[in-house]
């Protein structure tokens, strides 16, 4: 739980006070970071259903070696354009 949280957090920070809606985290996890995937993203979509994230999706991207990184955010910031 305290990596979705700090996961979380990263989210936020990098969201600043613009308040787009958050859609998608997407993380990196390595077959060698020591994180179970399922549980992982179990936690955060617990973390997501609070505001300020209001319901946003995990997408856990598996990949080899040790990695454990926030690969990137989607969000909707609202622009009929996009």
């Amino acid at each position: 739980m305290s990596l979705a949280m700090e996961i979380g957090r990263i989210a936020e920070e990098k969201l600043g006070d613009a308040a787009p809606q958050l859609v998608t985290v997407a993380v990196d996890v390595g077959d060698s970071a020591g994180v179970e995937p399922s549980s992982l993203e179990f936690c955060l979509e617990a973390v997501f259903a609070t505001p300020p994230f209001a319901g946003a999706k995990p997408h856990i991207l598996r990949c080899s070696g040790d990695v454990l990184r926030v690969a990137y955010l989607e969000i909707d910031d609202g622009r009929p354009d996009d």
